[in-house]
């Protein structure tokens, strides 16, 4: 063998293995988040009820139908309007040992006072009888009707939340109907449908939470900052995460794509609501997709939505002191 082709291959041997070794040392982006104590169960706490599952027939979608689950917190009383928090991808927001665990969220800040009282809804995309139900291994993309419903910017899955949603929760709980009261919120795809529902229900939903948000050209995603920019402003606070090692719109054997490239795009939204007056938040993290990073800071994205809600300041109001405990049993019959 030449000198010349023996040094190339020894070289290229070299870089390779140079490569595997700095690829191997580079921490994992998520390695950093971790869930702190809002996100986990606490002494002294009362635990709120999860019900369900519970099953909606779609008309948005015939054929199709929505799990759902329903936090009742323990200081629900049913002669006081609550507020209401939708998540998308129910199944990953309320697992036990998932990465976001927004019942502890919720039991813990509506003890301290941090969030008003809410009922909260953990609602699966739609998906047909013969189809599995999402996992935290499959959220649905390939086995259910999440692509078609959570990524297009139509306003059929408004339509689920609003007209098929609504009434049953309106039915069965005293929750307000005051559009500042209610909020919905998802990861990935269920972020992006969940600004989709305020964008074009913002009469019925006023806070959106985003982690992840896949506002990229899956199915036209990409086009709400040039929307928000040239509509008027609607009522909606969006409080928005992202990192910085999200898809970045490369993939093997194609160019850069600007348009799939989520991180970019979430700046860019965040931008044009920024530039339009929205009351707007955001965190720019280093992690990857998912709810890694986002599920650790789902207490401070609650505490920011719900900051507006009505506060005493009397020194003298020792309920607004204590901590908020269970609401007094009701007689056997009563509303739930």
């Amino acid at each position: 063998m030449r000198p010349a082709l023996l040094f190339l291959l020894v070289a290229g041997v070299v870089c390779v293995n140079a490569l595997a070794q700095t690829q191997a040392d580079t921490p994992n982006p998520d390695s950093q988040y971790r869930l702190g104590p809002d996100s986990l169960p606490q002494d002294g706490v009362p635990k709120g009820e999860i019900r369900g599952p519970f099953m909606l027939p779609s008309q948005a979608y015939p054929g199709t139908q929505h799990t759902y689950w329903i936090y009742v917190p323990a200081q629900y009383d049913a002669s006081k309007p609550a507020s209401l928090m939708v998540f998308n991808d129910g199944q990953a927001f309320m697992a036990p040992e998932g990465d976001a665990r927004a019942q502890n969220v919720m039991d813990n800040l509506i003890y301290r006072r941090e969030i008003p009282v809410m009922i909260g809804v953990f609602i699966n995309p739609g998906r047909r009888p013969d189809q599995p139900e999402p996992n935290l291994k499959e959220w649905g993309d390939r086995t259910t009707n999440r692509p078609t419903e959570y990524n297009t910017l139509d306003d059929r899955y408004a339509r689920v939340i609003c007209d098929e949603l609504l009434p049953v929760l309106y039915k069965d709980y005293n929750i307000s109907k005051d559009p500042e009261r209610h909020g919905i919120g998802g990861a990935s795809s269920g972020a992006i449908v969940a600004f989709t529902v305020a964008w074009q229900r913002p009469g019925q939903f006023r806070k959106v939470l985003s982690i992840v948000g896949s506002f990229v050209n899956l199915r036209g995603g990409d086009a709400y900052p040039d929307l928000v920019a040239k509509s008027d402003r609607k009522p909606i606070r969006v409080f928005l995460e992202d990192g910085r090692n999200d898809h970045r719109g490369e993939r093997p054997g194609h160019p850069y794509d600007q348009t799939r490239d989520w991180f970019y795009q979430n700046v860019r939204l965040m931008h044009a609501l920024t530039d339009k007056g929205y009351d707007v938040n955001y965190v720019w993290s280093i992690g990857l997709h998912g709810l890694k990073q986002g599920g650790v800071i789902v207490p401070a994205m609650m505490r920011w939505l719900w900051r507006d809600q009505p506060v005493s300041v009397d020194p003298n109001d020792m309920v607004e002191r204590s901590f908020n405990g269970p609401a007094a049993r009701k007689p056997a019959g009563s509303q739930p």
